[in-house]
């Protein structure tokens, strides 16, 4: 039986029975006739049929209606067709016409394109070009980070088909997550399939991708170097165990808040990826001591940054790491509740942390003063020890340290009050510290000291008190005579001290003052400003005066006088009027490059034309809540500075 162009019409004016109807061109009435001889056309019986209404059938918009699209071909012949598209323009352009198109494009492996010999070719002699685009951006590979409501799975599809052509993507970052539409497995999946060049990849707050993703990262992504996972609820250990397996040139990683990654992947790790220099773990509850010693006896060879925080780990961890860590140069620990006086005693004796160079401890409580000491006779190379909330630590402790460790230059106590004036001076006294900082140190008293003072640290170059309510005219007075050779001094936040108790260390500088800080220094006025250029204005570089509302225009017009080299002025919150910016204008060897002017009602759209002046040298400046200034003044300021950011 023989049919042409059959069409099944169906009318609300037709009654009875369906009908067929053929409808034939002349060219297709002629074949027909043609093969008549040679074919028995069986024709079946119609019922006549009643129309209620004229019917119009035209040929022409029956050949419309079945226009061909390329959309009726099945996935996988537009799969086979786009994987010989001769170049990342052309595959770009595909993905833009429908979603359809982009995920098919996504999930074309990079490998997979350019399989006929022509699209080789063409890709052969556009390779220089694109490793010459590639290697334009961050690191020598191209860099993308996408963050909040723009994480999305189709922006990482139209990620990973924009950037093949470019020579792929070497550093990805997603930070948070759409929620509605947010990354998931098959977002990161894309990116694998089309990136395989990938070298850095940062995951923070996508509670929606699994093990698949890293399934697919580590499957595709073998040159992977860093990785950064934080808040993934849902990866576990077979995902990161599939990263170890397959990217053997892994080299830092930072898992936070992920409560199912635990032991057995650690050990994965320290097992199967030998250039492992930086591990970070954070708030990991099923982390432990067998996934951390594992870590260490297997990957302590190159293993230089260790960063354990919040963790269950005991002393034996704190043990391993003090023997098999032999190649630790950075040690941060943190809240490791478990963690014993022993555990810190048996590291430092261990003498296997010979090349620790920076030690950060917060809030353990097994450190005391004998931990302490241990801690600095294990630690022969230790330059920089900060101690944050350690409350076990006192005078005494200290005091040991000093003595065990002739190669500390800088130290940080923060909120540690059980430290007092008497431990800092015996501290100084046998150590050749360069950089002293100590924040929130509730035990420090302003009290004068009966016994004299030793020799002086002509070592200590920097001093920073931060928000010490006790450090006042007493402790200045001493820190002036015991260390003559300060440069940088940041006395922020001190509200109890006046010009009388700073006067004798500014007179005791004797190398000159580079870099001061006094904001937040209530009492402090003109006379200490006036004194401070007259001593130091040769050398002074950055003055800071943030929140010390009496100083005046008095000590702008100092400051012109007097200040050769400075660049960095903050009088924000202070009593300067345009007078002052007037006498900063017209200094001739002041070459100021960031001024702040934030908070101060007196500056008004006056010193316009003394702004502008200032302009000429100035990168940065700030006019934030200066009210006596009119949006209009800071439009012309922005036309005419051109090269200075300005904060409004």
């Amino acid at each position: 039986m023989l049919y042409t162009e059959t069409t099944y019409c169906r009318s609300t004016g037709i009654s009875g029975d369906d009908e067929f109807f053929i409808r034939k061109n002349s060219i297709e009435l002629g074949r027909l006739c043609s093969i008549s001889s040679q074919a028995d056309v069986y024709w079946p019986p119609h019922k006549r049929v009643r129309i209620s209404a004229p019917f119009l059938f035209r040929e022409t918009d029956f050949e419309h209606n079945q226009q061909p699209s390329i959309n009726d071909l099945p996935g996988e012949c537009i799969f086979e067709i786009f994987k010989r598209l001769p170049s990342g323009r052309e595959r770009s352009l595909c993905a833009c016409v429908s979603k359809r198109w982009l995920r098919l494009l996504s999930s074309i492996r990079k490998g997979e394109y350019g399989s006929s010999k022509v699209v080789k070719e063409n890709i052969d002699s556009v390779s220089y070009a694109i490793e010459t685009i590639s290697s334009d951006e961050n690191g020598g590979y191209l860099t993308r980070c996408l963050e909040g409501k723009k994480a999305t799975d189709v922006r990482l599809a139209a990620v990973a088909v924009g950037t093949s052509g470019r020579g792929g993507l070497g550093k990805l970052s997603i930070r948070g997550s759409n929620s509605s539409c947010g990354v998931t497995n098959f977002g990161l999946s894309s990116i694998a399939r089309g990136c395989p060049s990938l070298k850095s990849l940062s995951l923070w707050n996508v509670p929606h991708v699994g093990d698949v993703g890293l399934y697919e990262i580590a499957k595709e992504c073998h040159l992977l170097e860093k990785l950064d996972l934080c808040q993934c609820p849902v990866v576990s250990s077979k995902g990161l165990i599939a990263i170890a397996e397959n990217c053997l040139n892994l080299t830092a990683l930072s898992i936070e808040s992920c409560p199912k990654i635990g032991n057995e992947s650690l050990q994965a790790v320290g097992k199967l990826c030998p250039k492992l220099q930086s591990i970070s773990i954070k708030d990991c509850p099923l982390v432990g001591d067998h996934g951390v010693a594992s870590l260490f006896s297997l990957a302590s060879s190159v293993l230089s940054k260790v960063k354990l925080e919040g963790l269950k780990i005991s002393d034996f961890s704190l043990s391993v790491i003090g023997y098999y860590g032999k190649s630790v140069t950075n040690l941060m620990l943190s809240g490791l509740r478990n963690v014993s006086e022993k555990g810190f005693w048996v590291m430092g004796n261990a003498q296997g942390l010979q090349k620790l160079v920076s030690l950060m401890i917060t809030s353990c409580r097994g450190l005391t003063d004998v931990s302490l000491e241990a801690m600095g006779k294990g630690c022969a190379n230790l330059k920089q020890m900060c101690l944050r909330s350690c409350r076990f630590v006192s005078d005494d402790g200290l005091l040991a340290l000093s003595k065990s460790q002739g190669s500390l230059e800088c130290l940080q106590l923060e909120e540690c009050n059980k430290v007092t004036q008497s431990g800092i001076i015996g501290f100084l006294s046998n150590c050749g510290l360069k950089s002293l900082a100590l924040v929130k140190c509730m035990g420090i008293r302003d009290i004068s000291l009966d016994t004299p003072l030793s020799s002086p640290c002509n070592s200590l170059k920097s001093l920073s008190v931060k928000n010490c309510p006790g450090f006042g005219t007493a402790s200045l007075a001493m820190v002036g005579n015991l260390c003559p050779q300060l440069q940088h001094v940041d006395l922020s936040g001190l509200y109890g001290i006046t010009d009388a108790g700073l006067l004798p260390l500014l007179e005791s500088c004797r190398e000159g003052l580079a870099k001061v800080n006094l904001s937040g220094c209530l009492n402090l006025t003109d006379e200490i400003v006036l004194a401070l250029t007259r001593l130091h204005g040769g050398t002074l570089e950055l003055l800071n005066l943030d929140g010390c509302r009496r100083i005046t225009d008095a000590s702008l017009v100092a400051v012109a006088d007097n200040c050769v080299f400075l660049s960095d002025l903050d009088v924000s919150r202070c009593a300067i009027s345009d007078s002052g910016v007037a006498a900063l204008s017209h200094a001739e060897q002041l070459n100021l490059q960031v001024v702040s002017f934030s908070g101060c009602l007196g500056v008004s759209n006056k010193s316009m034309p003394f702004l502008k002046q200032l302009g000429k040298t100035l990168v940065g400046l700030n006019l934030k809540r200066c009210n006596s200034i009119s949006a209009r003044t800071v439009e012309l300021l922005v036309e005419s500075l051109w090269r200075c950011d300005i904060l409004f």
